[in-house]
């Protein structure tokens, strides 16, 4: 089996966001690409100048709310978002929370015919394996793409995020656990069903993110 991965790129311009892309996909089999890094002006350009890697590319414009850099109107990151949708891209990663407040938004996607990844962060700690469940389950009625991520604060906390993959029927399950103490997660949920791990080239995005060298290191060794 072929362990997929999905290098994290966030640059604050167009150009070097272009160049980084690039770069990614030579050495990973997707990249996320963090519009919310850009100034919303430079997202328009920026969607022309990458089209032809978007197939290939997961889309994501984070607020500062659920930990991103987005820093204009809901509005206007909404009106992006879908922006975003019309240029198809592998999958767009859109908050649960942001979904449930904005449910045209849904129906606007599906007339896309874009591919919804719905995502949900706990910033701060890892819920009960009953809580993860239930979100799991609230998510997956609006998308058969899922992806859960809390911070690991106890080794237990990794485990725990990691036994959704048991429960997880039809769903395209991504789960993990951010911080030092959920690292290991990041690998294991391949072995478990996720479709792909999220890296970095070199320095980390994310709390406890491992590099793509580092993955394919890993995963050679456990495979040889």
């Amino acid at each position: 089996m072929k362990y997929k991965t999905c290098v994290s790129i966030a640059e604050d311009s167009p150009i070097r966001l272009k160049k980084t892309l690039k770069s990614a996909l030579k050495k990973s089999d997707y990249a996320e690409i963090r519009f919310d890094f850009l100034k919303a002006e430079q997202i328009p350009k920026t969607l022309e100048m990458v089209k032809n890697e978007l197939k290939k590319s997961v889309c994501t414009l984070r607020p500062k709310t659920e930990g991103g850099k987005f820093n204009g109107s809901e509005k206007e990151r909404i009106a992006i978002i879908k922006l975003i949708a019309e240029y198809n891209p592998f999958m767009l990663d859109v908050e649960f929370n942001t979904i449930q407040k904005n449910r045209d938004l849904s129906t606007y996607l599906k007339s896309t015919k874009t591919k919804l990844l719905v995502s949900w962060h706990d910033f701060k700690k890892t819920p009960s394996f009953s809580q993860l469940k239930k979100q799991m389950e609230k998510m997956t009625k609006i998308s058969p793409d899922v992806k859960i991520v809390t911070t690991a604060r106890y080794v237990d906390d990794a485990t725990r995020v990691l036994q959704l993959y048991n429960k997880k029927g039809k769903t395209n399950l991504i789960a993990f656990s951010m911080g030092d103490l959920g690292r290991i997660s990041r690998i294991l949920c391949l072995y478990l069903g996720s479709p792909y791990t999220y890296v970095s080239l070199g320095k980390p995005i994310a709390p406890g993110q491992f590099s793509v060298n580092e993955v394919k290191k890993i995963i050679d060794i456990k495979t040889r």
